[in-house]
């Protein structure tokens, strides 16, 4: 394909063809996009290859264009740490950089976790074009790749060790300096001459200056390079400016009419004071990630496995599929799998957030990283590595902790101009003060500057959402709850419709033997004895449910001596001699019993939303016995938990609306959606969202997923599928469906928690960059500052550089502690 002067060139990988009609659909599909000037598919190699303008069309709408024909287009989704970033602008450079490099279909940048999500075409751009495309941005790349989580983390620590050392060095050499300025600052007259006074300080501030300091100028080229700006080059102009006067001062006070005021101090207490900041960021930030350094540390680190009728203990990574597995009291399970031998109760609450231990026989599931708290057993390993549960949650949590709440976005993007627009103030500033201001005129011009500068810097909007989403999201997976992303936390505050799948979910989803109602002077057990045993051969889930009932309450089968399964009626069985019916009313009296009289009591528990079945001996009435689905204990406490927040709570099911609403009504359901087909349960929920609602579904089943989907926010029930919980928004790995309630409990307090960061740091940097641009002055220009502000005004209401230095690094620390403090919010 010749390439078109101005036009792009890009291969897209397809799936799902399957002819030469498929690959023709997408090249018609393709060449109908926006912008498109040629399409070319290769059925064979199952690409895509694509001539476009770059102008009209990104790659992202050529994939859309794509799946909008049926098909599919493969992408890959690569994670980079990012070193280097300090505010919402570097997060706006590095994901522009990142944007521009062919293929790359969506790049987000999470300031709090310091990395960058790209999700790209393979083949049209690889990890090492992205790593390029951040160093080249003027920043620096860790790796990638899930198992570099242990380097990443090693460099976390590196740059915070070094941020330790550089505040040390520097705030010993400020005391320094403002020990050698006491005489200026209170002024009285130096015992050192002031011009090698001046010396000396220039010799203690330079080092602070570049060396300590180097990170912001390193920071604020790589922005120059790019024709951009941030808070490093804030930092850098403010800074530097009270350097280079001060060095002039120094060096050639006639330059200055022959002044020798020197302002070391100021350069390098706000340098300081914003590493103290910084520090103390990296610092919190370590904090905000404490819930995957647990999940994490649950891990197992050893396996006893039985090879040849022996134990061995092998480290876990070796631990293959089939292995079978010794767990004693005590022990940790190494990985999921299933039970083959033993019993035991095992605690799952560091998994599912349940405190109950959970008994296992053979046949159960395992978790790995859950305890065993009594017996011992074995069982098969059927998940290994990166397969299992607590390897899947932390790879969810880390996706979720570097994703972007819509809010976010809009803070990035004011963040994007507001580093331009505060240098322009900043100039405005000096222009002003230097021709009407008061003598020293340049001096007060100067400090202005310095003090709108450093003040402007945008480090706590950057900071406000991701760390808020970062410790909202980790306190979910400790409480069982998995949450997908920021999106969907923020979405969850909004909802005010949640859709309830009855079976599963809302009850246990089997059948279970209800009541044993004997008639003309048969006893109870004798009743339940026939008719369990009758049962016996079938293999329909209510006879099941008659035989496992009457086992658990401890009543003797006989075996049958014959069985017949009556299709659409019942069970034809002789039991100890004795001929035994079992079914419904029409299938008893077309077989010549009669009913007498039990039709009321039927009609009864058919209301109740059980289900009844009659039964009669040797052609006689013999009683009734019931089975339901149950209701599980905890959800009428789920649904009474959903109506407090102010949710209405509609239940979904394929049942008849009559036993539908009689679950409804003991559970105090508003809305009954009954005799819903699973194709149609997508349509209920469209449905309802076409009313201006905004729904959340809960479900368990794979018929579920379609609905999940549909949702605002769709949850699964973690105990359900994998096609459930991959459809979901939310997941509840525990199964109760109370977590409902928790989940949007922990959305309305992060989302709360998000808006108060970023109105404290919006506020902030409103508020006191008039202050630091001088607009105090008209008010103070007498020299009539209060007593208790001078400090902080100065003498004609001007703001001190270093004090607005402290103030913006303030900033910072507090938008981190207040979002700590969703660590103890109560869900």
């Amino acid at each position: 394909m010749a390439e078109k002067v101005g036009y792009e060139q890009i291969t897209i990988p397809v799936t799902g063809m399957s002819c030469a009609s498929c690959s023709g659909r997408v090249e018609k599909a393709l060449a109908r996009a926006e912008g498109v000037a040629e399409a070319s598919v290769n059925l064979a190699t199952e690409r895509a290859s694509v001539s476009y303008d770059p102008e009209l069309t990104r790659p992202e709408g050529l994939v859309e264009a794509v799946r909008g024909a049926g098909y599919g287009a493969e992408v890959r989704q690569t994670s980079l740490g990012v070193t280097g970033m300090s505010c919402a602008s570097c997060v706006g450079r590095v994901e522009k950089a990142l944007g521009r490099a062919p293929g790359v279909l969506n790049a987000s940048v999470n300031l709090a976790t310091e990395r960058a999500t790209v999700d790209h075409l393979p083949g049209e751009v690889e990890a090492s074009d992205l790593e390029k495309a951040v160093e080249d941005a003027g920043y620096g790349v860790v790796s990638g790749d899930e198992e570099a989580a242990d380097s990443s983390a090693d460099a976390h620590e590196d740059e915070y060790q070094k941020l330790k050392k550089s505040v040390t060095v520097a705030a010993v050499l400020t005391a320094l300096i403002l020990l050698g300025s006491l005489p200026h600052m209170l002024g009285f007259e130096s015992p050192v001459p002031v011009a090698w006074l001046n010396v000396g300080l220039l010799a203690l501030a330079t080092p602070v200056q570049f060396w300590a300091g180097w990170r912001f100028y390193r920071g604020a080229w790589g922005a120059a390079k790019h024709g951009a700006a941030d808070m490093n080059t804030l930092v850098v102009l403010g800074t530097s400016a009270a350097y280079l006067y001060s060095l002039v001062a120094t060096a050639a006070p006639g330059v200055l009419a022959g002044r020798a005021d020197v302002y070391f101090d100021t350069a390098a207490l706000i340098i300081t004071l914003i590493l103290l900041g910084r520090l103390l960021e990296a610092r919190a930030k370590g904090r905000t990630s404490e819930a995957i350094k647990k999940l994490a540390g649950l891990r197992a680190n050893t396996a006893r496995v039985v090879c040849d009728g022996e134990e061995a203990d092998v480290p876990v990574e070796e631990v293959v599929v089939g292995d079978v597995i010794v767990v004693r009291p005590g022990e940790k399970v190494p990985v999921d799998g299933r039970v083959i031998g033993g019993e035991s109760a095992v605690d799952e609450a560091m998994i599912t957030g349940e405190p109950m231990p959970v008994t296992k026989r053979a046949g159960d599931e395992v978790i790995g990283a859950t305890i065993n708290t009594s017996g011992a057993f074995r069982f098969e390993a059927t998940k290994v590595g990166r397969d299992t549960a607590l390897a899947q949650i932390i790879r969810m949590v880390e996706e979720a902790q570097g994703s972007k709440a819509p809010i976010q976005r809009l803070a990035d993007r004011i963040s994007g101009i507001f580093v331009p627009a505060v240098m322009v103030v900043a100039a405005i500033t000096f222009a002003i003060w230097l021709f009407i201001g008061p003598e020293p005129a340049f001096t007060f011009a100067l400090l202005n500057t310095v003090a709108v500068l450093i003040i402007a810097c945008p480090c706590a909007m950057g900071l406000a959402t991701p760390t808020s989403i970062m410790v909202g999201t980790g306190k979910g997976a400790e409480s069982g709850i998995l949450i997908k992303g920021g999106e969907v936390l923020e979405n969850a505050h909004k909802l005010d419709t949640v859709i309830l799948d009855k079976t599963g979910t809302l009850t246990r989803g089997q059948p279970e033997l209800t009541e044993v109602i004997p008639a003309n002077g048969i006893p109870e057990d004798e009743l339940l004895s026939l008719v369990a045993a009758a049962e016996r051969g079938s293999e329909h889930p209510l006879g099941e449910a008659l035989v496992e009932g009457a086992r658990g309450r401890g009543v003797e089968l006989s075996e049958a001596e014959s069985f017949e399964a009556v299709a659409g009626g019942g069970v034809r069985a002789t039991v100890d001699g004795r001929e035994v019916l079992v079914g419904s009313r029409r299938f008893i009296t077309e077989s010549g019993a009669e009913e007498d009289g039990l039709a009321p009591r039927s009609e009864e528990l058919a209301g109740a939303g059980k289900t009844p079945m009659f039964v009669a001996v040797d052609g006689k009435p013999a009683g009734l016995v019931a089975v339901a689905d149950v209701v599980r204990d905890e959800s009428r406490e789920a649904v009474e938990k959903l109506h407090e927040m102010g949710l209405e709570v509609a239940m979904m099911t394929g049942d008849n609306r009559r036993t539908a609403q009689a679950i409804a009504g003991e559970l105090g359901i508003d809305r009954v959606l009954a005799e819903v087909r699973p194709e149609d349960k997508a349509d209920e929920v469209s449905r309802l969202q076409g009313e201006g609602r905004r729904v959340a579904m809960v479900g368990d089943g794979i018929n579920d997923a379609p609905a999940l989907a549909q949702a605002d926010v769709g949850v699964a029930i973690g105990t359900g599928t994998d096609v459930a919980m991959e459809a979901a928004d939310l997941t509840l790995i525990s199964g109760d469906v109370r977590g409902v309630g928790r989940a949007v409990g922990l959305s309305k307090a992060t989302v709360r928690n998000i808006k108060q960061n970023l109105f404290w740091a919006f506020a902030y940097n409103t508020a006191l960059i008039p202050v630091a641009a001088g607009i105090l002055y008209p008010f103070f220009s007498g020299g009539t500052v209060p007593e208790v502000l001078g400090p902080i005004l100065g003498e004609y209401g001007f703001l001190n550089p270093v004090l607005a230095a402290a103030a913006m690094a303030l900033s910072s620390v507090t938008v981190l502690s207040n979002a700590l403090r969703l660590r103890r919010v109560s869900i």
